[in-house]
C-alpha cells in the first residue's frame, strides 16, 4: 500500500517503514511534544475547526486510529526538558511588575477585539502576563476542566471563526503571542503555545489561513502536492500526506498498520476508518481473472490495492523492531482486516493472527509470535509458488500479455511517482526560500518604518537633555544668586545690631543724666522745704510735744530720699518718662 506496497520495496530497500506524511524532508521541523490531547478531536463534542461538516466522521471512541499522539519516548524527552527549565527558573527571582486593570487583557479580549488594538496592548505587556495566557489556554486545551473546558474552547473558537476581519492582511499586525493564541484556538492544537516550537510570523498565518498543514511535524503547503482531488479542494485545511481521507486527522505512527495509503494517489487512511466505513472489502484479485481477495478502496480516487502483500511487506520489515505490546497491537489490526475475508490466504492469515494472539495473552514470547508470523508468510509464499508449478496458475497467452504490460505500466508508474516526489521536494524548497524571502523583507519594512520613530525618538531625547541642561544651569545660576543675598543679609544685620547697640548706650547715657538731674533739682528742692517746714513750725513743735514730731517727719523724708532709684532701660522709654510733681 502506498510506499508499503510489495512491489515498491522489493525495487528498492528500506530500513523504516515511513509513510510519506512522516519522510524527513529538508527545512521540516523537529519536535518532540506530545500532542495527545491538543486536537479539538479529542475533546467530546468539539468538531475539527472549519472543516465542512458534510465530510467529517469521527472515528468511534474505541478506535486508536482516531487520536492524535505523539512518540512516547520524545514526549517523555519533551517533559524531562519542559520539567528541567521550570526548576531552573524557580531559582531566578522574577521582576514583579504591577499591573493595572485598563492594561490587562484576557483570551475572550484577544478573540474578540480588533488585531491592531490588542497587539498595542501586548506590545505593552510584560512576558510573564502573555505566558500566564497561554498557560490558561493550555488548561483549556488539555481539558482539565471537564465540561467548563470544552464550553469554554468552543465559545472562544466560535469567536475567532466567526471573524471576517481575520485575514493574512491583518494578522501580519498581531503581536507574536496574539498570533499563537488565535491559531492555537482556531486549530484546538496546544503545540503552537509550546516554547520550543517556534514557527515564523508568516508560517503561522498561513495556518490560520489554511495555507499550510497544521501538523507540526508536516508543515507543508496547502494543497499538498499540489493535488487536485476533491478531498483536497473542498476540505479547508487538509492534507494528504498526514491526515486521514475520512476523519481529516493526523498522528505520528510509522512502521504501523495502524494506516493504509493506497497504491496509486498515495491518499492515506486510518484502519479503523476503513473498516467502520466498509473502504476494506473483498474485491477482484490482481492474481488471476475470478479470483477475489480482501482490498482497500480509496476514498480519494475509487480505486482498489491489495492488503495481503501489503501486510507481509510491513511485518518483514518492522516486526522485528516491535516490543510486545506493539506486536499484540498490529496482530489485532491484521485479524480485524481480514476478519471477512473469503479467499483462502485471507482465511489463513486471520486464523494466524487470532491464534498468535492468543498464545501471547497465554505467555508466548513476542520474539517466537514474530519469527512464527515470518515463517506464515514464507509459506505461503512456498503454497503460491507450488500452485504456479502444478499449473494451478497458467493462464492465456493474451491473460499473460495483459500481466507483463501491468508489470510495465507499475514500473512507469513508480518512475512518475520518484519524478514527482523529487519535483514536490524542489518546490517545497523553493517555497520554504520565497517564504524565508518574505519574511525577510517583512522584516526589512518593519525596521524601515522604525528607523524614522527612531529617529525621532532620538531627536527627543536630545532635546529633553537640552532642556534638562538648561534648567541645570538655571538652577545654579539661582543658587548663587540665593548665597550672595544671604550674605548681604547676614552683612546688614550684624550692622543692625551694631547700631542699635550703640544706640541703646547713647540713650542710656543721657536719659541717666537727665534723672540724675532731675533727681538733684528734686532733692534740692526737699531740703529748701524741709527747711522752710521746719523753720515755721519749730516754735509750734517746741511748744506742744518738745521737738519730736519735726524730727520724726525728718527721718521719713530721709527714707525717701535714701530710697529713690534710677529707672531701667525697660521704664526709661521715651513715652514712658517719669514726671516728677511739685508744689506750687
Amino acid at each position: 500500500m502506498g510506499t508499503s506496497s510489495g512491489s515498491n520495496i522489493n525495487n528498492q530497500p528500506i530500513s523504516k517503514m515511513l509513510p510519506p506524511r512522516q519522510q524527513q524532508q529538508p527545512g521540516s521541523l523537529q519536535t518532540s511534544l506530545s500532542l495527545a490531547s491538543s486536537d479539538p478531536h479529542m475533546l467530546p463534542n468539539a468538531q475539527e475547526p472549519r472543516f465542512n461538516s458534510d465530510n467529517i466522521h469521527e472515528s468511534p471512541t474505541e478506535s486508536a486510529s482516531s487520536r492524535e499522539t505523539w512518540p512516547t519516548a520524545d514526549a517523555v524527552t519533551a517533559k524531562k526538558l519542559v520539567n528541567g527549565k521550570t526548576e531552573n527558573d524557580s531559582t531566578e527571582q522574577p521582576v514583579i511588575r504591577r499591573l493595572s486593570s485598563a492594561d490587562k487583557i484576557t483570551l475572550r479580549d484577544i478573540v474578540r477585539e480588533r488585531v491592531d488594538v490588542i497587539s498595542e496592548k501586548m506590545h505593552r505587556l510584560p512576558d510573564e502576563f502573555l505566558d500566564e495566557l497561554k498557560n490558561q489556554l493550555k488548561t483549556i486545551l488539555e481539558g482539565n476542566g471537564g465540561s467548563q473546558s470544552r464550553e469554554e474552547f468552543l465559545i472562544l473558537q466560535k469567536f475567532v471563526q466567526s471573524r471576517s476581519d481575520l485575514t493574512a492582511k491583518t494578522l501580519i499586525r498581531a503581536h507574536r503571542a496574539q498570533l499563537e493564541i488565535l491559531v492555537a484556538i482556531n486549530m484546538g492544537i496546544q503545540a503552537f503555545l509550546h516554547p520550543n516550537i517556534s514557527l515564523s510570523q508568516t508560517s503561522l498565518i498561513e495556518v490560520f489561513v489554511y495555507k499550510r498543514c497544521r501538523n507540526i511535524a508536516c508543515q507543508n503547503q496547502l494543497p499538498a502536492d499540489d493535488c487536485a482531488c476533491k478531498i483536497c479542494a473542498s476540505r479547508n485545511g487538509f492534507c494528504n500526506l498526514c491526515m486521514c481521507v475520512i476523519c481529516n486527522k493526523f498522528d505520528f505512527e510509522v512502521n504501523t498498520c495502524r494506516w493504509i495509503g493506497c497504491d496509486f494517489c498515495s491518499h492515506w487512511t486510518h484502519t479503523d476508518c476503513a473498516i467502520r466505513d466498509g473502504q476494506i472489502c473483498m474485491g477482484p484479485a490482481k492474481s488471476g481473472a475470478g479470483l477475489t481477495e480482501m482490498v482497500f478502496l480509496c476514498r480519494a480516487c475509487n480505486r482498489t490495492s491489495e492488503l495481503l502483500g501489503w501486510v507481509k511487506d510491513v511485518f518483514q520489515h518492522c516486526a522485528p523492531a516491535w516490543d510486545r505490546e506493539a506486536l499484540m497491537r498490529e496482530l489485532d489490526f491484521v485479524s480485524r482486516i481480514f476478519r471477512g475475508s473469503d479467499d483462502p490466504r485471507g482465511k489463513k492469515l486471520f486464523l494466524k493472527c487470532e491464534d498468535l494472539l492468543e498464545k501471547m495473552r497465554g505467555g508466548l514470547a513476542e520474539s517466537t509470535a514474530c519469527r512464527s508470523k515470518l515463517i506464515f508468510f514464507q509459506e505461503l509464499d512456498m503454497e503460491s509458488s507450488t500452485s504456479l508449478e502444478n499449473g494451478e496458475g497458467l493462464v492465456a497467452p493474451q491473460e499473460a500479455c495483459n500481466r507483463i504490460a501491468d508489470v510495465v505500466q507499475e514500473a512507469i508508474r513508480k518512475m512518475e511517482m520518484v519524478a514527482d516526489e523529487k519535483l514536490r521536494m524542489f518546490k517545497k524548497a523553493r517555497l520554504a526560500l520565497d517564504a524565508c524571502e518574505r519574511e525577510l523583507e517583512d522584516k526589512a519594512k518593519e525596521v524601515a518604518e522604525l528607523k524614522p520613530e527612531r529617529q525621532k525618538k532620538k531627536v527627543q531625547i536630545e532635546e529633553l537633555e537640552k532642556i534638562v541642561r538648561l534648567k541645570h544651569a538655571e538652577a545654579d545660576m539661582f543658587q548663587l544668586k540665593a548665597n550672595e543675598a544671604k550674605q548681604e543679609a547676614e552683612r546688614l544685620q550684624s550692622i543692625a545690631l551694631a547700631k542699635s547697640d550703640k544706640s541703646e548706650e547713647e540713650y542710656t547715657s543721657s536719659y541717666l543724666k537727665l534723672r540724675l538731674s532731675e533727681a538733684e533739682a528734686e532733692k534740692k528742692y526737699l531740703f529748701e522745704k524741709i527747711k522752710l517746714q521746719e523753720s515755721s513750725r519749730a516754735s509750734q513743735s517746741q511748744s506742744s510735744n518738745g521737738g519730736e514730731p519735726s524730727q520724726m517727719t525728718y527721718s521719713k523724708i530721709r527714707e525717701l530720699l535714701h530710697g529713690y532709684n534710677v529707672p531701667s532701660k525697660a521704664d526709661s522709654q521715651p513715652n514712658e518718662r517719669h514726671s516728677f510733681r511739685t508744689n506750687p
